[in-house]
């Protein structure tokens, strides 16, 4: 049984298989995406991301890890001195893998696989996300403030019939008060109406039923 040995074999022997990848993760990182058949392809992702995640450690033994598998030692440098500011914002998934179709000849699956180039607002959007979740109100807060509301509409309707009861209390001494400030003005006009009618009777001179009396009878 093969329990516990991942990895491809690939019709090669161990030694054949390791300098092969060795040679691929070299280019890889050399030029930034190589071109190879569909299984080799994902079985070099695992030896891209392991050595992306020894440069971002950046310590000395990590940097010796990766010369042992790594041939040239310029390669090595730079990933290290790239590694940290541009990989920083994801943990793992450094390659990108792309079908691009058979291969002319024996008709193998052909793909390219290159390094991810992640953009600076990958972090920014985590922290927002992480942000807004911790802004969401919790069940029990939104469940309290809406008993309390409840409690002060509750106690607001029992308050409304006492305010009218003490307005409907006021507005009749309002009324009334109304009414004897009036009053004086009224009697007022009733005397002044009084007075224009008796003077009117004095002014009209009296008739007889004969008519107007002349002046000799006056005389």
């Amino acid at each position: 049984m093969r329990h516990r040995k991942s990895g491809l074999k690939l019709n090669r022997t161990a030694s054949h298989r390791d300098a092969m990848f060795r040679n691929m993760v070299t280019s890889l990182f050399k030029h930034q995406r190589i071109q190879t058949t569909d299984a080799k392809a994902k079985e070099l992702r695992h030896w891209a991301d392991h050595l992306v995640t020894l440069a971002k450690r950046g310590d000395l033994h990590a940097r010796r890890q990766a010369m042992a598998i790594v041939r040239e030692k310029k390669v090595v440098h730079k990933l290290f001195e790239e590694a940290q500011s541009r990989f920083k914002a994801i943990a793992g998934g450094y390659t990108r893998v792309v079908k691009l179709g058979r291969r002319a000849g024996d008709a193998a699956p052909i793909s390219v696989i290159e390094l991810v180039t992640p953009s600076a607002d990958v972090g920014e959007t985590k922290k927002k996300t992480v942000k807004a979740k911790a802004t969401v109100p919790d069940k029990k807060a939104v469940e309290e403030k809406a008993a309390v509301e409840g409690k002060d509409a509750d106690t607001a309707t029992e308050a409304m019939p006492v305010e009218k009861e003490a307005r409907k209390a006021v507005e009749p001494e309002e009324r009334i008060e109304e009414q004897t400030g009036d009053q004086p003005a009224a009697e007022a006009a009733t005397q002044e109406t009084e007075t224009n009618a008796v003077d009117d009777k004095k002014e009209v001179p009296e008739q007889s039923d004969e008519g107007p009396i002349p002046d000799t009878e006056k005389k």
